[in-house]
This record gives structure tokens, sequence and C-alpha cells, in this order.
């Protein structure tokens, strides 16, 4: 059987991409919404909608464990997606915790989708873990564009980066936590535009390590050839020209692992 990644577009890549290094002998089913990305935008209820309708469908592509990498998905449906189906799934939120932790006692900044930012679960979140009032907000939305038009490196990004970074005193700060999946394709250019002592911080690390455990539970981790299926919406995507989209994604993604 096989794992499923599940995102709004292309931003829960990278989180298969550590998936696959980790997990070698898994075989993969990457689901992209495509048709209806970017889903930071819309009102929970479209979210909801389009996160049913991609469940429904990986639920009949013989899958064991469905990682929601996408934390705007997650924040508005993971909990229902669990009441609805039996299988593991595991889902993302942004890692503020773990930022917090590695310092405990210079601020973090929390960057996201704008529906996660201001979600009901965020508040949660940053309620549970933020005892010292630390934690601060900012969404990132055309992060997401950018992105998926492969956009990763620009003025336009960089200008769009500096100006949304212009409020914050870095100095006072210890780490940015990348809380969209998307985020990750720009961690070199936000390299270069924050001072050397800040930290990035995700969570596809720790959502790879859930999934693993809940997979070691069930006795369900297996040995075989490595393989993914990528589906757009739905549609199996064959088409050599999106293959080899996917494909520069991938090496992005190889670009910017370690930083």
């Amino acid at each position: 059987m096989k794992i499923a990644f599940f995102d709004s577009g292309m931003g829960g890549l990278s989180v298969m991409h550590h998936a696959m290094k980790v997990l070698p002998h898994e075989q993969f089913v990457f689901y992209a919404d495509e048709d209806n990305v970017p889903y930071g935008t819309k009102t929970r209820e479209q979210v909801m909608y389009y996160v049913g309708q991609a469940f429904d469908f990986l639920m009949t592509q013989d899958v064991k464990a469905i990682v929601t990498a996408c934390n705007t998905a997650t924040s508005v449906a993971v909990a229902e997606m669990r009441r609805r189906y039996s299988i593991p799934i595991i889902g993302m939120e942004p890692a503020a915790k773990k930022a917090l932790d590695l310092d405990g006692e210079h601020r973090v900044l929390v960057t996201a989708t704008p529906i996660t930012v201001r979600g009901r679960k965020m508040e949660l979140l940053i309620e549970k873990v933020d005892k010292d009032h630390l934690v601060d907000r900012l969404a990132l939305p055309d992060l997401v564009t950018f992105a998926e038009r492969q956009e990763f490196r620009s003025p336009a990004v960089t200008d769009y980066l500096r100006t949304q970074f212009a409020a914050y005193d870095f100095a006072d700060y210890s780490a940015l936590v990348l809380g969209c999946t998307h985020f990750n394709y720009f961690k070199d250019t936000m390299r270069e535009i924050l001072p050397d002592h800040i930290r990035f911080v995700d969570g596809n690390e720790g959502t790879v390590n859930e999934l693993i455990r809940r997979l070691r539970e069930c006795d369900a981790l297996e040995e075989l050839p490595q393989t993914v299926d990528y589906f757009y919406s739905g549609r199996p995507v064959h088409e050599a020209e999106e293959l080899e989209r996917i494909r520069q994604f991938m090496r992005r993604l190889d670009q910017v692992y370690a930083i």
C-alpha cells in the first residue's frame, strides 16, 4: 500500500521530498489540487470542500496513510477528515514550539497563509506554547503564487519579502517559522535578507517522524522499490512537460534542503 501526500499545490512536495530521503523503500502518491490553489485566500467552507474531494479520491488509490502536507488544509479540515476515515491522517501545523525551544528568550516570527494566521487552530497553538508572548504572526500569501509559477529567485520575490519583513527588528528575533510548505522554496532568498542568527524552522521533519511512528504502530512500513504517482486535482500526471515541472520543483528542494 502507498503513502499519500496532499497539498493545495506544489508546496507539499517539500514534505514528501524529506519522506523520500528517510523512507527509501516506500511507495508514494502525491496529490496537488492545482485547480484550486491557493487555499490560503479561500473561505473555510471552500477549503473543506476541496479537501473532502481530495480525500475521497485518495481513498481509491490503495493508500495506508495520508499526510496533509498543507498547513491551511490541516487547520481547516483535518479533524473532519479523521472523523470520516479510519486510516492514519497526519496533519501539519506551524512549528512554533520547536522554534521557541531553540531559544526561549527572543521573539519568533511565524509566517503562513492568511487563513492559517487568522485561524482558531493557530490561536490555540499559540496559547498552548507561547507562555511568554514571544510569537508574532505574518501572512505571506504571495509566496504561494510565486512558488506555483516557479519564480523562486527574482527581484520581485526579494522586494516582496523585504517589504513584508520591514516592520520587524530582527535583532529581537531568533527564528522564522515557515508555516506554509510553499515557503521552503525561498529559504535562500530569505537567508540573504535576514540576519545570520535567524534560524529557519519548518514542520517537515516532525510531520514525517509522526508518519513513521503511526505506520510502525500498525506494522505498515514496507520494503518496496520507491515509486511516486502524481495527480493534479485527481487527474494522473503523465505528460512529459508536467513531469519535468515536478522534477524542477524537486531539484529546487535539493538546492535549499540544507539551509
